[in-house]
């Protein structure tokens, strides 16, 4: 990757605020972020549990729309889409790994990679499983393409859903907890498999509770009450304070 490619903002997010309204009131759960993440970066955003964390993460993704402001992917003004668009366009323009998995139960791993490519038609129909089972080799996974997601453990099951998050070749990774079910050891595999990606030119931002992880980021943005209050070097590691209930604030499903 050239230092010119290295610099440029992929991900900006500009004045986003997110309100909801309900009978009980309004809750801003996100009020006036500014956040610009470069190509080749691995940012893990952070925060206790109500700070605005996924709603960030449903907002960079289009998940949600938000109330005001702008978010800009790559150029594409994602918050000026409508919803018959933002579908196709997160297929070929974001991975998104969820902590549950998400993997279909009736569907072999295999299928399950291919999903995205059908989809979005981003690779001939003829050259679709060749490109899911090398995803599988890649991550280590390849015996188990032709098994159903139950057949594996829960770090297979998390590997499947990355290699189903490469599928369209997507220049940005958007994980929401995507270790928060998995062993300290798969924890640390699942890890290095991000750091890897965003070596190799990947753009990765993740809501996590590993603290202990902080090495693994090139940046650690910490939210609190719907804004940003404090970014730093990953190396610095993640304070004891922003770590997360992970029974809350978890990514909505569109």
């Amino acid at each position: 990757m050239t230092a010119s490619a290295a610099a440029r903002p992929l991900m900006v997010l500009r004045d986003l605020s997110k309100r909801y309204d309900s009978s009980a009131g309004s809750l801003m759960a996100l009020d006036g972020v500014n956040l610009e993440v470069l190509a080749g970066e691995f940012v893990a955003v952070v925060g206790k549990s109500g700070s605005g964390k996924s709603t960030l993460l449903n907002l960079a993704s289009g998940i949600d729309t938000p109330s005001s402001g702008e978010v800009w992917i790559d150029g594409a003004a994602v918050h000026g889409m409508r919803q018959s668009e933002l579908a196709r366009w997160r297929g070929r323009h974001l991975g998104i790994v969820f902590q549950f998995f998400q993997l279909l139960p009736t569907l072999t791993v295999a299928e399950n990679v291919m999903l995205p490519m059908d989809f979005c038609a981003t690779y001939p129909a003829r050259q679709r499983r060749a490109r899911a089972l090398a995803l599988l080799a890649q991550l280590d996974i390849a015996a188990q393409a032709d098994k159903l997601p139950s057949a594996l453990s829960g770090g297979q099951q998390q590997r499947a859903a990355i290699a189903r998050a490469l599928a369209n070749d997507a220049p940005i990774m958007v994980a929401d907890e995507p270790t928060g079910n998995l062993d300290s050891d798969t924890t640390r595999q699942i890890m290095q498999l991000f750091a890897d990606l965003a070596g190799q030119g990947k753009t990765v931002l993740m809501v996590t509770h590993e603290r202990d992880f902080g090495p693994y980021f090139t940046r650690v943005v910490t939210l609190a009450d719907g804004r940003i209050r404090a970014q730093g070097d990953g190396a610095a590691g993640i304070g004891r304070d922003d770590r997360t209930d992970q029974s809350a604030n978890r990514v909505r499903h569109a």
